[in-house]
């Protein structure tokens, strides 16, 4: 049965986002997967489960509304990040931990594959206006969308580090990258910066050469997404 057309907007991105990364997931082998990502301290298998465990919460996420009113959005839904903190720590190494329990990687991977199909079809099936909760905020579902869809995004930058044959990011989920980061910095990047290498600079995994150190480039990482998963080695 062939899919259906995914609607535009916040659905078109998170399809887009998941579809791109599940392409390169699907090239992964048993020994690509130990290899380094550009999370450093974390390999393949630990980057995939990790993407997982963001899939799983974002099908929990559209199945748990809110009766509150919204207190993020697309943007300010990172804020309270930071990759220092204790919570975070114990987030790295559960994700290593966790991902080296597979005998078989592709166990890992169908897994993969099949929660964010799960949790795409539940976005085709949400309004986006809808009020929902995760990780003690509520925003729309709408904004939930684009986040899930950022965080994919970035990482499927960081695990074509070690597969440069992958597929590279959906169209559609840089522009919410570049969207988000803009909306972080308090500025816009220029339209002439490559949306992957702005993706990478703004959160820390490349330094802006010297024609971006001046004008709009970040002088700091902000967060979604941290690059440094050093805690867990």
């Amino acid at each position: 049965m062939d899919e259906q057309p995914l609607p535009s907007g916040p659905v078109a991105a998170l399809g887009s986002s998941y579809g791109a990364l599940r392409a390169v997931v699907a090239t992964v082998t048993d020994e690509h997967s130990w290899t380094p990502t550009a999370c450093v301290g974390w390999s393949v298998r630990d980057l995939v489960f990790h993407c997982l465990q963001d899939a799983q919460r974002g099908l929990v996420a559209l199945h748990t509304p809110a009766q509150h009113s919204t207190d993020r959005d697309a943007v300010t839904y990172w804020e309270d990040w930071s990759p220092g903190g204790e919570g975070a720590a114990n987030g790295r190494r559960h994700a290593r931990v966790s991902a080296s329990m597979f005998l078989h990687v592709e166990q890992l991977l169908d897994l993969y594959q099949e929660t964010t199909g799960a949790v795409v079809h539940a976005a085709r099936s949400t309004p986006p206006e809808t009020v929902v909760a995760t990780q003690g905020h509520v925003l729309t579902a709408g904004d939930l969308m684009c986040t899930l869809a950022v965080e994919a995004t970035i990482h499927h930058l960081d695990l074509a580090v070690s597969l440069p044959d992958a597929p590279g990011p959906a169209a559609a989920g840089l522009t919410e990258v570049r969207r988000v980061l803009d909306g972080m910095l308090g500025r816009q990047a220029p339209s002439t910066w490559d949306g992957a290498r702005y993706a990478r600079m703004a959160t820390g995994r490349a330094t802006p050469s010297r024609p971006n150190r001046s004008g709009s480039a970040p002088t700091s990482p902000v967060y979604p997404c941290s690059a440094d998963q050093r805690a867990c080695t």
